[in-house]
């Protein structure tokens, strides 16, 4: 036999059969895989944010400046009963989907909550509060003028807030990470003299009513499982009327943007 000869091992053919099986498997399996991959590094890159909050508070105005996308008048006026999407992409890759779910409480809002908080969880909220200068809106999204006192926006907030709360808990407990929660007081331009009063008052720990709520959510949550953070801004400083220059109001809504990339991990 020369000395160049090949050895090589022959299988029986039922052998040969098992291994092409498993190789096919394998592949498959890697093929099957990759969608699954691809979600998650897509969902890293631009994860979810569902964007809570009583009807009237400018939660779609605060979710087009996060977007940087001019608001429309008409729905800023009367609200939508459906949930809205939005999306912020940066330079580099990365960005979020926001999704805006509707303040009326109707049964598209409650349907927006399931979704968001149970049948695809969201991967951080923001909860928008106003300080109690909601913008007054008739029932069902009906246009024409309401009124409503500053303790009647303020109570109705802290209603709307014990809906959202148990529905964070419940899905905070589901989770194998933590979830992480921005409450975004807005219309800080409202009340540009008393910023900081007004943040401790929604803050966890503050002893106010709204504080009180936060806590029981931290403990029915865990606060292992639980980031808060409290940050004004402002969708309006700087137009007429308002005593917020607009340097500072753009400044609070990055702020919160650099907030959500360090929550989210990109920074």
């Amino acid at each position: 036999m020369s000395r160049t000869a090949r050895y090589r091992t022959i299988l029986p053919r039922s052998s040969r059969a098992a291994v092409g099986a498993t190789v096919a498997t394998g592949v498959l399996g890697g093929l099957a895989a990759a969608p699954e991959r691809v979600r998650g590094l897509f969902r890293r890159r631009f994860p979810t944010v569902a964007v809570t909050g009583m009807t009237g508070v400018g939660k779609t105005q605060l979710a087009d400046r996060l977007s940087r996308r001019s608001t429309n008048g008409g729905a800023a006026e009367v609200g939508s009963a459906v949930m809205e999407r939005r999306t912020r992409r940066s330079r580099r890759l990365h960005g979020f989907r926001f999704l805006v779910v509707p303040g009326d409480n109707a049964a598209t809002r409650l349907g927006a909550l399931d979704e968001v908080f149970h049948d695809e969880p969201v991967d951080g909220v923001i909860h928008v509060v106003a300080n109690g200068h909601a913008t007054p809106r008739r029932t069902a999204g009906t246009t024409g003028a309401a009124s409503a006192t500053r303790e009647e926006q303020l109570a109705a907030e802290l209603e709307d807030w014990t809906i959202t709360a148990h529905r964070i808990a419940s899905m905070a407990v589901r989770r194998d990470k933590p979830v992480w929660l921005v409450i975004a007081v807005t219309k800080a331009d409202l009340f540009a003299d008393d910023i900081d009063e007004v943040v401790r008052y929604y803050s966890p720990g503050s002893g106010t009513p709204f504080g009180d709520k936060v806590d029981e959510l931290r403990a029915l949550a865990g606060g292992a499982r639980l980031s808060i953070d409290v940050l004004p801004v402002s969708s309006q400083g700087g137009e007429r009327g308002s005593t917020l220059p607009p340097k500072q109001a753009a400044a609070m809504v990055d702020a919160l943007a650099t907030r959500l990339a360090q929550l989210s991990g990109h920074v």
